[in-house]
Parts: C-alpha cells; sequence; structure tokens
C-alpha cells in the first residue's frame, strides 16, 4: 500500500503511517502565487493500493481542492486503487435542503471526490448517517466510541457517571457508548432558534452529584456545549466532561470553553489543533490514528472494518 498526506493534518498521517510501518509517499502539494493548487507524486504508484488522508478542515475549499488534484493525479500514475481517507469530513452539515433553492453541499462533494476517481472513500464520525448513501463507491463510517470509551473508563472507573446527549438528535450515538459502558443516558431539550444559536430548554435524566459525560460528533462554536454544561452544572452536576470527535472550533469557541463550567473537554485529532487549541488546559486531545490505521489495514488485505466495532 502507498500512503500519501494533504497538508491539511500531516501529524495525523505520519501517526498512521508509523501504526501501520510504512513511510509517507514523497509528494509535492503547493500553490502558486495565483493561489491554484499544484500537485505532483515523486513516487511511483503504478499497481498500487493508494490512501490520501486529507480532512477537509479549515481552510475547506482549499483542502478538498487539494483532495481532488491528489486524486487525479494518483489515477493519472496508473494507482490501482485510490481511497479517500477523510477522518473530517466538510460540508458535512449541508446533508438535506434546509429550504427552498437551497444545495445539498454534502451530496455534490460526495460526487466530486467519486469524479476525480476514488475508488472508495472513508471517514471518521459523520454527522449524517445517510451520507454514506450519497457516494456510488464504497463508504466506510468510523466510530471514534471505542476510543472515547477507553478514556472514559481510566478517567471515571468506580465513579458515579451519565452519559448526556446535548440534543435529541444526538441520542443514538450517546446510547451507544452509555451501553457500552453499562451506565445511564440522560437527553438536554434544547431549541434552536437559529443556526449556531441554541438555548438549553430541559434535562431529561436524573443527573445531580453524577459525573456528567457530553457526546457529540462536531463542536463549532461551543454554544450548544457551554449551555448544556451551564445547564448541568445548574443541576448540582458534580463534574461536566465533553467528549467531541471534531473540534472545529470556530471562533469565539474556545474562549467560550476557557470561560465555561466545563471540566475538561477532549476531542480526537481528526482535525489539526490551532496553537490556542493546544495551550488551552481545558482541552485534550487522543489520536485516532491506531483507529484509521486499521482500518486502512483491513481494507488493503480485504478484511472486515465493521468487526472492528463488533
Amino acid at each position: 500500500m502507498k500512503l500519501v498526506s494533504g497538508n491539511s493534518n500531516k501529524p495525523l498521517a505520519e501517526s498512521i503511517a508509523k501504526y501501520l510501518g510504512v513511510k509517507l509517499v514523497d509528494a509535492t502539494i503547493k500553490k502558486f502565487p495565483d493561489k491554484e493548487i499544484f500537485v505532483e507524486i515523486q513516487e511511483n504508484v503504478r499497481g498500487e493500493d493508494v490512501f490520501v488522508v486529507q480532512s477537509t478542515s479549515f481552510p475547506a475549499n482549499d483542502h478538498v481542492m487539494e483532495l481532488l488534484i491528489t486524486i487525479d493525479a494518483l489515477k493519472r500514475g496508473s494507482a490501482k486503487r485510490i481511497a479517500a481517507i477523510m477522518p473530517y469530513y466538510g460540508y458535512a452539515r449541508q446533508d438535506r435542503k434546509s429550504g427552498p433553492r437551497t444545495p445539498i453541499s454534502a451530496k455534490l462533494l460526495a460526487n466530486l471526490i467519486s469524479t476525480a476517481g476514488a475508488d472508495r472513500a472513508l471517514m471518521v464520525d459523520l454527522h449524517a448517517g445517510q451520507i454514506q448513501g450519497f457516494f456510488d463507491i464504497p463508504t466506510d463510517n468510523l466510530f471514534a466510541a471505542p476510543v472515547f470509551i477507553d478514556d472514559i473508563k481510566k478517567k471515571f472507573s468506580g465513579k458515579d457517571f451519565t452519559i448526556i446527549s446535548p440534543d435529541v438528535g444526538g441520542v443514538v450515538r450517546a446510547r451507544a457508548i452509555a451501553k457500552r459502558l453499562d451506565c445511564d443516558l440522560a437527553i438536554i431539550d434544547k431549541r434552536r432558534e437559529k443556526a449556531s444559536v441554541s438555548e438549553v430548554m430541559n434535562i431529561i435524566g436524573e443527573i445531580k452529584n453524577k459525573h456528567c459525560i457530553l457526546i457529540d460528533d462536531i463542536c463549532d462554536t461551543a454554544g450548544t456545549l457551554t449551555n448544556a454544561a451551564k445547564a448541568l452544572k445548574d443541576k448540582k452536576a458534580k463534574s461536566v466532561y465533553a467528549y467531541i470527535t471534531h473540534g472545529v472550533l470556530s471562533e469565539p469557541a474556545i474562549e467560550r470553553i476557557n470561560n465555561s463550567p466545563i471540566d475538561k473537554m477532549i476531542i480526537t485529532d481528526s482535525i489539526l489543533a490551532r496553537e490556542d487549541v493546544r495551550v488551552s488546559e481545558k482541552i485534550e486531545q487522543l489520536s485516532i490514528a491506531p483507529l484509521i490505521g486499521e482500518a486502512i489495514g483491513r481494507i488493503t488485505e480485504n478484511r472486515s472494518v465493521s468487526s472492528l466495532f463488533a
């Protein structure tokens, strides 16, 4: 197999390569003065299974174009199979028509990736599971749950804790983790008046004097998360931890988290952490490199990926 990294998250790609015991392919990915992207693969990839690791995170459009052009370069270099490995799938929140004459951008991105020449796609914790159906190529949606579960067991062994879903939409994800941990589940009922603005309305479940663990897939501006933490502390929660797969953390997320009652926020390295994220005492990062590396190894050997979560 061959592993190619885009510029969105090289440290993660290097960690995956280390797990697999391979070296990253020597590739030039740069911009011309007019900001056009240029890609050149410096190694022979003819007849190889090639995996391109590229989160389509900020700046999303640049990273999307890097991915598409890299896939095209590999296709023209006669790679046997090309897999787009997107730990974070950008545009995932635009998975349906939100109003008249609006796009379904998640579907458009899936079309672009397939048309560029990808034979397979792999993502982690898709915001909406139906996005897998937007692709006309085999698609795997990995779950960060095993990584979170291991860390929760280490931190909360012997303690009375409850898994919290920050909204009704995340109940399935939270319930699956609660079931694996054999613990209680609570749900926060909120009303969203407009995009990126939420108001906590009610807490369904018993959380008094318990360690509360919020589970979600994406944290963008942290409005929902910090409102939820405040509501939990107001109801006498002993502590509030948050486990988030994708730390998008747009402004003013870091300021909100640092000033919030959240005791600790744990994110994965699906998105490259900025300096303000790395230095925050309230934010901790877990690596999903072994998870992705194991999936890549199984794909190469034509073994089951779904059995990872059995």
